[in-house]
């Protein structure tokens, strides 16, 4: 998506995603007055039933036609606020004061929060949607993708027959950008990629002409090019249906792309509201000012990783990796690996050297979790091979040697699948320790102590539950947990999809002073190409199971061989 700066110095003009949408030319925000108000939060206050309150007096307003992008880092309150405009408070929270007022389109004007329950519900759906983070949550994964449709307006009563129904979700498809066949009616969840998933959540929201739509991070976790198309799909919808949007995220890039305006929100509070431009190009609260500079930019101009402070001393203790030995410290040859009849990589070829970044790059399905977990030998299936300091490494983790587990070790996307919610952090973090039968228990507390203060963690996290921690500090527990052997190899799977920019930045900062500190060598894998020169030294793009670009970082970046490489570059939200 391509912008130019506004005559104002103050901002990109939105003009590719407005042609897409129908708006040529230099953007025009919607009209903003009592005829276009759709929603109406004032002084919105919830606590918890012990008495601390989370919200300060919420004020929100949503016209037709617009997009607002609510911001903030995680637990700022910008959910909480969100779902109660659909008259939802989550467990142990309660409503201490304020108003949300909807204004229907038909003329009716609802006080949200006095209804009954079977009201809100009646409301949810019909006159204000929800669309989740994960699509698994509004889809049904044993309900046909057109049976879902038509359940939504089933249970509204939608129009005065079934075929009017069924026209309705075939309508609803097209408008969305996919097929409306019998054939795609037909096909389960399952079936759909992410991003189709996305749609179909979309096309449900969309299907009884809502008045309001909550979007609440639906991009998250989804590669540059389908959250383009998800992006374009709700800009489309917004307009064509003269719907008023709220887009709860994390991500400021992709509110620049996106939004009409944007509202700022630190611990509960509003600090910061404003038109797209102003707010983004022009901050004015400290607070903003901080998220906007963790984002990354493609350039690395911004430096969030904190690469400069640890330059001299990798330079001084480690020296050049590109000046490593002739054997490669990991070696992948000739892997291929398929899933029944479907194969998924086709003869990939990949050295990392002792001390190298590699910023494993490509869309959904294409293939790169599934090298990721083959090279860690969490994928047996494989053949061809894995070599670390030139000796083959077992297909099956459990068939390697304990030496070779220990240096290479994976780090998933979600830290729960490291991390048992039933124990402390300190015993999760205990378990490899435990597998090496080495050490004593006192001699592997002394141990996990140390990891959690070289991850930024107090000792005290050691007695700690996952579920009292933060989402950054869930992941740094679970960088602990594959760092508590010394590895010389971290295989770091989508490790910052779901955090917000300031928590990503601080994972960022600790990898590459590990890195530099420790020699590590980092398999980088994520779908977010703004990160390359944050975290990599290398970069390879993988393609339909095929490694199509590989190289240094700039020159990958700034001189791509491939189209497929060109085109994420296109995509790329940007500030």
């Amino acid at each position: 998506m391509t912008t130019s700066i506004n005559a104002d110095g103050k901002g990109p003009k939105k003009e590719s995603l407005w042609a897409s949408t129908g708006r040529q030319g230099e953007y025009v925000p919607p009209v903003r007055n009592d005829d276009t108000l759709v929603l109406r939060i004032r002084d919105l206050r919830l606590a918890t039933y012990s008495g601390t309150e989370i919200l300060h007096g919420v004020d929100i307003d949503l016209y037709r036609g617009e997009i607002v992008g609510l911001v903030g880092e995680s637990g700022s309150g910008k959910t909480t606020a969100g779902l109660a405009a659909l008259g939802h408070v989550r467990t142990g929270l309660r409503i201490t004061d304020g108003t949300v007022t909807l204004h229907s389109r038909d003329g009716k004007t609802t006080d949200v929060l006095s209804l009954s329950e079977d009201e809100v519900r009646d409301v949810r759906g019909s006159r204000v949607a929800y669309i989740p983070q994960d699509p698994a949550l509004s889809l049904n994964p044993a309900m046909r993708v057109g049976d879902q449709i038509r359940e939504v307006l089933d249970i509204h009563n939608y129009g005065s027959s079934s075929s009017e129904r069924a026209e309705r979700v075939r309508e609803v498809m097209r408008d969305v950008d996919l097929p409306d066949t019998d054939e795609y009616l037909a096909r389960w969840p399952h079936q759909l990629s992410g991003g189709q998933q996305q749609r179909v959540g979309i096309a449900m929201a969309f299907a009884m002409y809502p008045d309001v739509l909550i979007l609440d991070e639906p991009t998250t976790g989804l590669d540059v090019t389908t959250q383009n198309h998800v992006l374009n799909t709700i800009r489309t919808m917004t307009m064509k249906n003269d719907v008023a949007s709220l887009y709860i995220t994390h991500d400021l890039a992709v509110v620049g792309e996106l939004v009409d305006r944007v509202i700022v929100m630190l611990r509960g509070d509003i600090v910061e509201e404003g038109p797209y431009n102003a707010v983004l190009y022009n901050p004015k609260h400290a607070y903003t000012r901080k998220l906007l500079g963790a984002i990354p930019d493609l350039e690395g101009d911004r430096d969030i990783a904190g690469n400069d402070r640890w330059a001299n001393s990798w330079a001084e203790v480690h020296g050049d990796p590109a000046a490593s030995a002739d054997t490669p410290l990991l070696q992948v040859r000739d892997l291929e690996m398929a899933y029944g009849d479907n194969k998924v990589l086709h003869g990939i070829d990949l050295a990392i050297e002792a001390g190298e970044s590699t910023l494993l790059l490509g869309e959904s399905g294409s293939g790169k979790t599934t090298l990721a977990r083959s090279i860690a030998g969490l994928n047996p299936g494989y053949t061809g091979d894995v070599l670390l300091r030139g000796k083959e490494l077992a297909h099956s983790s459990r068939d390697r040697t304990l030496e070779h587990r220990k240096d290479v070790q994976y780090i998933f996307q979600s830290p729960f699948s490291s991390l048992n919610p039933r124990r402390t952090i300190g015993e999760s973090m205990s378990v490899p320790l435990v597998m090496a039968g080495e050490l004593s228990r006192a001699e592997q507390r002394d141990i996990v102590e140390e990891t959690l203060e070289a991850v930024q963690l107090d000792r005290s996290f050691y007695d700690r539950r996952p579920g009292d921690l933060s989402g950054g500090e869930r992941q740094r527990a679970a960088i602990g947990r594959a760092l508590v052997n010394a590895p010389s190899v971290l295989v770091c799977d989508e490790i910052t999809s779901a955090l917000d920019v300031s928590v990503q930045a601080s994972i960022l900062r600790l990898l590459a002073e590990l890195r530099y500190e420790r020699g590590l060598s980092l398999l980088f894998v994520t779908h977010n190409i703004a990160l390359a020169r944050h975290i990599a030294t290398r970069v390879a793009v993988l393609n339909k199971g095929v490694i199509v670009d590989d190289g240094p970082v700039d020159d990958v970046l700034d001189n791509p061989q491939h189209e497929y490489t060109r085109s994420l570059l296109a995509n790329i939200p940007s500030l």
